[in-house]
């Protein structure tokens, strides 16, 4: 452990199942130092190295003793417990959000879906480290039951199984769910959030951190200089319209290859786009490339924009209509938040254009500055989908930035 360590007034952090950075972004932002991130996928790692460690955005101590690579908890265990063990009381917080593939309700959920135990590789990195402080992200499934085998009693939710473990540690732990639209991000993504502290730090007069945060939730907003009503889709990707834009060259010739949207600053600004752009000067972002839609594709996006509701999934006879499948496929209200991203980016239409959405406009979603790169692969299929983590999958999984601050700044209140 290092003098410099040891010494520093600001908290210390790791960040486990780091991703693309959203989460460290976040707690940088508050005023936390990192000190190193375990991420496993070697494209999610690319853009965190990139931004969070070597970039405009990078906060971390890194140890000597942990390569700057993708890596695995379990491998971090494996390789480096010495190192670790000495960690111990010297770290001030742990931060993660644990794949959620198992728990979705938006998904398949599924009580045996082998992601649901890499929680377990969180508490066993809390047992080792024993920070002060822990923050745990997941979506609303984490906390919903399982539903039980014929016969059979239902499952207790997976928070619980989290909670009950971390309280024998000897953590006071905290549960909420919290609204990302509540704190600046034009999103209606609600996620569960665990909050653990020390026992020894909790006092006969200790506030509930959620209601600590429900109370300085407009002063967060206001310091942001944010609106104080929810930021409206528009407000945050309507300077990305290829109509006002135009278009140039990605990569390859006008028949083969990829075209993105030509971005030039607007003059006018909404308030979400100042705080957006602040540090990108006149830098055009990037991941601003189109998919290349099909003529097919492109007039079944303007039928299902003439029929639907913006903001609300196709109906099943709106499906039938289209002659589509999939069960899940909106339209965005320009004048709301968005529905939640998924790494799915053909769930969401564009609210104008016949389109998807590009990996920027989602990263403005999320409320990622325009200054952070998104890197890897655009997309991936097949059976490659469980193994890969291309551009438009770490936008869709991340911790909304500006959810992780303000979640940051609670903790240096409490």
């Amino acid at each position: 452990m290092s003098d410099k360590l040891n010494q520093r007034k600001k908290g210390t952090y790791i960040d486990l199942f780091s991703g693309c950075g959203g989460f460290s972004l976040g707690l940088g932002n508050a005023g936390w130092e990192g000190l190193f991130a375990i991420e496993k996928d070697s494209m999610a790692f690319s853009t965190f190295k990139h931004n969070l460690i070597d970039g405009a955005h990078a906060h971390f101590n890194w140890p000597t003793w942990l390569p700057k690579q993708e890596t695995t908890i379990q491998d971090l265990l494996e390789n480096h417990l010495e190192q670790l063990s000495a960690l111990k009381g010297q770290v001030d917080l742990i931060a993660g959000g644990p794949p959620c593939q198992g728990f979705s309700l938006a998904g398949r959920r599924n009580a045996k879906d082998p992601r649901n135990k890499l929680s377990d590789e969180y508490i066993k990195m809390v047992e080792i480290v024993s920070p002060k402080y822990l923050l745990l992200e997941n979506v609303r499934g984490f906390n919903a039951s399982f539903k039980p085998a014929e016969g059979k009693k239902a499952r207790k939710p997976h928070s619980m199984i989290v909670k009950n473990k971390l309280e024998k540690l000897g953590y006071k732990v905290f549960t909420d769910f919290l609204c990302c639209a509540d704190f600046g991000v034009p999103q209606k993504r609600t996620r569960f959030i665990m909050i653990g502290i020390k026992k020894e730090l909790v006092k006969s007069d200790f506030k509930n951190p959620f209601e600590i945060l429900a109370n300085t939730k407009r002063d967060f907003l206001i310091d942001k200089k944010l609106p104080l009503r929810h930021v409206k889709v528009s407000d945050a990707i309507g300077d990305l319209l290829v109509s006002e834009n135009g278009l140039a060259y990605h990569s390859g010739n006008e028949v083969s290859g990829f075209k993105e949207i030509n971005y030039t600053q607007p003059e006018k600004q909404s308030k979400y786009l100042r705080v957006i752009r602040k540090n990108a000067g006149k830098k055009k972002p990037n991941s601003l490339r189109l998919a290349r839609h099909k003529d097919t594709t492109i007039q079944k996006f303007i039928r299902i924009q003439q029929i639907c509701k913006p903001g609300v999934s196709l109906s099943d006879a709106m499906r039938l209509e289209i002659g589509t499948k999939k069960q899940a496929i909106t339209v965005l209200n320009a004048n709301e938040p968005s529905k939640t991203l998924t790494t799915l980016p053909d769930d969401l239409l564009h609210y104008s254009e016949p389109r998807i959405l590009t990996v920027r406009e989602m990263a403005r979603i999320q409320s990622f500055p325009d200054d952070f790169d998104i890197l890897g692969k655009y997309t991936t299929g097949g059976e490659r989908r469980t193994q890969e983590c291309p551009r438009y999958t770490q936008v869709g999984n991340a911790v909304p930035p500006l959810l992780a601050e303000a979640l940051g700044l609670l903790l240096t209140k409490i």
